[in-house]
């Protein structure tokens, strides 16, 4: 058995709906991962700051505002910058395919949309992570 996967959930924006997110968070601790949620309206800088502070191995960021094309690039270019692009950055929300496909072009991890099973996450995280 490897190391537990650290897990950070961040709801970035100005969006105040963040069910989802909780729900999420709940079902990967639920599933034995160490989750982190930092609550809401983060910035990509607060949240890049978590993920170093934290040591995590993922951040998940929860957006149905809209501007995922702007928050989930500028995380990820900051975590880059930081010397942390190694952590894997993968979403959920509201987000059209066109969309999901420039972000995966970009680097970004697998998008989930609403309904999304936490059985799908977590079989996702193992699959990036076997050695966890």
């Amino acid at each position: 058995m490897g190391k537990k996967l650290r897990i950070l959930i961040a709801k970035p924006g100005l969006d105040g709906h963040d069910r989802g997110a909780k729900v999420v968070a709940r079902g990967l601790r639920d599933a034995g991962f160490e989750v982190i949620y930092t609550g809401l309206h983060q910035t990509p800088e607060m949240i890049a700051e978590a993920a170093l502070q934290e040591d995590v191995d993922a951040v998940g960021l929860s957006i149905l505002s809209g501007a995922h094309m702007v928050l989930i690039p500028e995380t990820m270019r900051l975590l880059r910058e930081k010397g942390a692009g190694d952590i894997l950055v993968f979403g959920g929300g509201i987000i059209p395919e066109e969309d999901k496909k420039a972000l995966y072009e970009q680097g970004c991890g697998r998008l989930f949309g609403p309904g999304t099973e936490i059985r799908e996450i977590v079989e996702y995280l193992k699959e990036k992570f076997p050695d966890s």
